[in-house]
């Protein structure tokens, strides 16, 4: 009898030792392990916006016109007009040269005395060519409006040329600044200021002479 009874508790004992976590638990008296929650993935809730890169014509030549006024020194200011052609070595380095024309007014001597005329009408003609070295040193983006951005930088050159002016040739010292738009990917807008320094003896005392430029151009590259 108790041998029975011995058999029949062993028997109820493996049963429960052989059900799962949970009722073994519950039939043990201790608190049964959860189950390891897997982690919730956020997916985040993100607009992506088109993003079109500028499309700058790769080839390395610019040449087009400009218009202006330039300050000649003693001679007051005259319309001016030109060309210019440049070749980019890299992003930041260019080559260009320049060629420009206007026609010289009077002085305030001449104004003053109304009959003196210092130069005849051809010796008037003021034309200059130069060679000069730029560098790209700001590049950027200029927004019109609160969409639209155009590719822009800001240039500096150094040159030397020769001028024709007052029936003589002038060698020339050229300076200058300037910002250029792209304002697609091959046609650029350009405003530059130069300044043309020569000696002059023109009248009476050998002086250098500074000779202001401004002009607005547009050029195209290929």
């Amino acid at each position: 009898m108790d041998r029975g009874l011995h058999v029949l508790l062993l028997t109820a004992l493996a049963t429960v030792a052989s059900l799962p976590g949970p009722a073994a638990a519950q039939a043990t008296g201790e608190p049964a392990a959860l189950p390891a929650q897997q982690p919730q993935v956020v997916e985040p809730a993100v607009k992506r916006r088109d993003v079109e890169p500028a499309a700058i014509d790769t080839e390395n030549f610019e040449a087009g016109a400009f218009v202006g006024t330039v300050s000649i020194e003693d001679f007051g200011s005259s319309l001016l007009y030109g060309a210019r052609i440049a070749y980019h070595f890299t992003e930041d380095l260019f080559a260009e040269a320049t060629v420009g024309s206007s026609k010289a007014g009077k002085t305030s001597y001449e104004e003053l005395s109304g009959s003196v005329e210092l130069l005849t009408d051809s010796e008037r003609q003021f034309t200059y060519y130069d060679l000069a070295l730029g560098w790209n040193a700001l590049p950027g983006e200029v927004f019109f409006g609160g969409k639209r951005a155009m590719p822009s930088a800001v240039y500096f050159t150094l040159g030397a040329g020769s001028t024709t002016f007052a029936g003589d040739d002038h060698f020339t010292v050229a300076l200058g600044a300037g910002l250029r738009v792209l304002a697609n990917d091959w046609i650029a807008v350009h405003l530059d200021v130069r300044d043309h320094v020569f000696q002059s003896d023109l009248l009476g005392k050998d002086k250098q002479t500074q000779n202001l430029q401004v002009g607005l151009g547009i050029t195209a590259f290929f």
